[in-house]
C-alpha cells in the first residue's frame, strides 16, 4: 500500500473512532484508548518517516505539520486525563477532533499530491516501513508519544535541512 493510502486509511479510522465516541457507541475508555493509539502511532510515522522523506515536496506545510502534531498531542494528553462525566470532556473531544480534522485536510488536498510525486515508486516500499512502525508504536501504546511530560516534537526537531 502506498505511503499516502496508508495514511488516509488511518484518517478514516480516527473520524470513526471520534463518530462513535461522540455518539456515545460503545465504551468510552476503550473506545478513547483506541483513539489515542491511533493517533499517536500514526504522528509517529509522519513526524519519523514520511515527513522527512516529502518535505522537499512542501517545505513550509511539513513544518506547519509537524507543528499541528505538537498542538494535537498536547490536546490529546489534556483529553486523556479528563472523566468522561467532566463537563469539560465533550469540550476537550470536539477540540482535539477539530484540530485534527484540519490537519486530515491539508494532508490530503495538499501535501498528498505533492508527496505522491515526490515518492514516485518509493511510495509502497514507505508505506510497508510507516504500517510496521504504526503497529509496533501502537502496540506499545500512545503514552510513548504523548508521555506525562517532556518536550512535544515541533518544526524545530525537523530535519535541519528544512529550518536552514
Amino acid at each position: 500500500m502506498k505511503a499516502t493510502e496508508l495514511l488516509k486509511k488511518q484518517h478514516n479510522e480516527v473520524k470513526n473512532l471520534f463518530s462513535q465516541l461522540e455518539r456515545g457507541n460503545g465504551n468510552a475508555k476503550t473506545l478513547l484508548n483506541e483513539l489515542a493509539n491511533n493517533l499517536a502511532a500514526h504522528m509517529v510515522i509522519e513526524q519519523e518517516i514520511f515527513y522527512p522523506a516529502v518535505l522537499e515536496a512542501d517545505k513550509d506545510l511539513v513544518l506547519e505539520s509537524y507543528e499541528e502534531h505538537a498542538v494535537a498531542r498536547f490536546a490529546l494528553k489534556r483529553l486523556m486525563r479528563a472523566q468522561k462525566n467532566d463537563d469539560t470532556f465533550k469540550a476537550k473531544l470536539i477540540t482535539l477532533k477539530e484540530i485534527i480534522e484540519h490537519h486530515v485536510e491539508e494532508e490530503e488536498e495538499e501535501l498528498f499530491p505533492k508527496a505522491e510525486k515526490a515518492l514516485k515508486e518509493r511510495s509502497t516500499e514507505l508505506g510497508v516501513e510507516m504500517k510496521s512502525l504504526f503497529d509496533e508504536t501502537k502496540r506499545l501504546g500512545y503514552e510513548r508519544v504523548v508521555g506525562k511530560g517532556g518536550v512535544a516534537v515541533t518544526s524545530g526537531h525537523a530535519p535541519a535541512s528544512a529550518r536552514a
